[in-house]
């Protein structure tokens, strides 16, 4: 890219968004003082934390897809080999080069689980096969169905596509099966007849009385499978794409189906710098995709929206939501949380399901991270006094 002729202009384009995201930051921040007074009891320094956190959350859509990130990643030698596989089949070709330097690293302390993933007759052939029918997929898909307009004015962010509308008997019948000498074909014949009292009586006695959201129920739970198609914001879709076990596809990156503009940004009046950097954004991609069209996604603001489906499982969706609707999360992510805990209930139907989340959060707040950072605070001061001499 920095060969080409957009060379220039994406290194100078690229500064300018992160010159906007910075001076923007002191405005918002300073907005957010004005708008949420420091309270009684919370020290400068608990204060300044949340007001920043709320400020950098608010901004975080304008910068780019290319901003480093630090991430950490723990597995099995097999999980790692099928990962390294994966990436060295990858069409952008940092994916490729940062499997070679893991593949340095993991070297030094499981060798002999990795030694398929470079041999040209094992997993260079694997490779090459996942690189084979990615690349004949793509073509044979836009052959028959043609790319049209990616926008649907109104489109539900979070749209439940497919359920078990039988789900919840399954998981009271899974509730049920460890205790009886039944078959699961008569147990589900019974959950499918029980009372609305004797469905609650089961839930209830399943799920018992959860103290934190740590405590969850059983693998019942893994009985019945909800499908998601989400239209959100690229940040929001990093945080809940780490999440494990669940099914994760999505659709390249790129402007097509718009942004917001956060509602604090423009209540501290700023809405016009934050809307000609998303332009800006736009227009770099715009440049760089006849060129690079891997790499075009690079240039795309974390604040532009994508298009993901989620596939999960009663129990991971009991985690995923609770944690991600909490207080501290990011508005864009909580949004997609609450709207999928709605869905389970009202879509789906599995209210029984949707009631044992009871962690679930769905207010709104001012300081989403200002517990956090006293319960932070409370921790630092009780260290210091445990460390204080006798």
């Amino acid at each position: 890219v920095l060969e080409s002729p957009v060379g220039a202009r994406y290194v100078g384009d690229m500064d300018r968004m992160f010159d906007t995201y910075r001076d923007l930051l002191p405005v918002v921040q300073a907005h957010l003082t004005a708008r949420f007074p420091q309270q009684a009891g919370d020290s400068d320094f608990v204060y300044r934390q949340s007001v920043r956190a709320k400020a950098l959350d608010a901004l975080r859509g304008l910068l780019p897809a290319a901003s480093l990130s630090n991430v950490g990643i723990y597995g099995s030698g097999q999980a790692y080999e099928m990962l390294l596989l994966r990436m060295r089949a990858h069409p952008l070709p940092e994916a490729g080069r940062y499997a070679e330097m893991m593949l340095e690293e993991l070297r030094k302390v499981i060798p002999s689980f990795l030694q398929r993933v470079d041999t040209p007759s094992r997993g260079g052939a694997w490779s090459d096969y996942l690189a084979r029918t990615r690349q004949e997929t793509e073509e044979a898909v836009g052959r028959l169905w043609p790319e049209g307009d990616g926008w649907e004015p109104g489109g539900a962010a979070v749209r439940l596509l497919d359920y078990d509308p039988d789900g919840e008997a399954k998981v009271l019948a899974a509730m049920a099966f460890p205790f009886t000498g039944l078959g699961e074909e008569e147990l589900l014949r019974r959950a499918r007849a029980l009372s609305s009292e004797g469905r609650q009586a089961l839930f209830r006695a399943y799920v018992g009385e959860r103290t934190n959201r740590r405590h969850r129920p059983g693998r019942a739970f893994e009985r019945t499978d909800y499908r998601f198609e989400i239209v959100s914001d690229y940040g929001a879709f990093r945080d809940l794409q780490r999440h494990r076990m669940l099914t994760i596809e999505w659709q390249p990156l790129g402007t097509g189906l718009g942004y917001e503009v956060p509602e604090l940004v423009a209540d501290a009046g700023v809405a016009d710098q934050y809307e000609a950097s998303m332009v800006r954004s736009a227009e770099l991609h715009d440049a760089v995709d006849p060129l690079f069209p891997e790499q075009a996604a690079y240039a795309v603001a974390l604040g532009f929206r994508m298009r993901y489906v989620m596939q999960l499982n009663a129990r991971e969706a009991m985690h995923l939501i609770e944690l991600r609707s909490g207080q501290q999360g990011h508005p864009a992510y909580r949004a997609v949380a609450q709207q999928m805990h709605r869905s389970i209930a009202e879509v789906a139907g599995h209210r029984g399901i949707a009631e044992a989340m009871t962690f679930v959060d769905h207010d709104l707040y001012d300081l989403e991270r200002i517990e956090a950072e006293r319960r932070a605070e409370a921790r630092r001061q009780a260290a210091e006094v445990r460390r204080a001499p006798v």
